[in-house]
């Protein structure tokens, strides 16, 4: 991979990570409304932070060179 598909995918990664981050404030938050009583919700977010730790070794498997960051 090029240097630039390496810069182009990390932004996407990064901001695929953000949503990701973003959406598990969300189901926390409703989790917490809920007086933590939501199974829906701890699934929701148990599934977002596997996605979430994806694409972390993901953007860590971009730099193993530190060629990046």
């Amino acid at each position: 991979m090029s240097e630039d598909e390496k810069g182009k995918r990390f932004l996407e990664l990064i901001d695929q990570q953000n949503n990701v981050q973003w959406n598990i404030i969300a189901k926390l938050t409703s989790l917490v409304k809920s007086k933590w009583n939501s199974s829906q919700l701890q699934n929701e977010i148990e599934s977002l932070i596997e996605t979430h730790s994806k694409i972390t070794k993901e953007l860590n498997s971009l730099d193993k060179n530190n060629s990046i960051l």
